[in-house]
């Protein structure tokens, strides 16, 4: 089972608020997932963003890939660098 961390579009027309979510790659963006990890607001200024850290890092351990947008906002949140130095300090 290939797991994704990715958006779950929530709101009205355009009025977008999104989830951060994990869920099976086979599944539509916004049906089943697996775990809620976060949120995303692009609305507000500055764009405000919720993380469960320890989850996230949980899950990208495990395998887990995040989409592209999922990926730039996990960077500008300082996890993805968490999560590259943690796999390589262990060498």
């Amino acid at each position: 089972m290939s797991v994704k961390i990715r958006l779950k579009r929530m709101g009205s027309k355009r009025r977008p608020f999104y989830r951060i979510v994990v869920a099976d790659s086979r599944s539509p963006r916004d049906g089943r997932f697996i775990e809620n990890v976060g949120t995303y607001n692009p609305l507000t200024e500055p764009e405000k963003v919720t993380l469960e850290e320890e989850s996230i890092l949980n899950w990208l351990n495990n395998g887990a890939q995040p989409s592209d947008t999922v990926r730039n906002i996990l960077a500008k949140e300082g996890i993805m660098k968490k999560f590259h130095e943690a796999k390589f300090s262990k060498n």
